[in-house]
């Protein structure tokens, strides 16, 4: 496949939200399947190129309106790539609890009590992984 400047743009994009070793580490293992090689390419280009990289809102923004989604439709595995995102981007680990537990009250508890043990667990890694 060829890639198109905006499969550049979003795997610049992509590159820089999950930082060079994630990056590398997905490559290598989740996309190195030709199944989800496919999946990564249109992703890449639609979502990281022509959604994450458009002006309009800056990306610790974005970071959030995902972490947000996430827990909504309680997409716990996406939840916790958008966690390091959302971390990568200057977001707190108390500003996303808070964010969680104001959810509660809208999209209900037990959304927000699965993605708060998936928080537990990402921060726990991210905290390990800084040393």
């Amino acid at each position: 496949m060829s890639k198109t400047d905006l499969y550049k743009k979003g795997d610049a994009k992509r590159r820089e939200m999950y930082g060079e070793a994630a990056y590398n580490r997905a490559n290598e293992t989740v996309y190195s399947d030709p199944i989800m090689r496919q999946f990564l390419d249109v992703t890449t280009e639609t979502v990281f190129g022509a959604l994450w990289a458009r002006p309009g809102l800056d990306t610790k923004t974005r970071a959030l309106i995902c972490v947000v989604s996430d827990i909504a439709t309680q997409r716990e595995d996406e939840l916790a790539i958008h966690l390091r995102f959302a971390i990568g981007q200057g977001w707190t680990e108390g500003e996303l609890i808070e964010t969680m537990l104001h959810l509660s009250g809208y999209i209900g508890v037990p959304s927000v009590r699965g993605a708060m043990l998936v928080a537990k667990r990402v921060f726990a890694e991210l905290r390990e992984e800084a040393g």
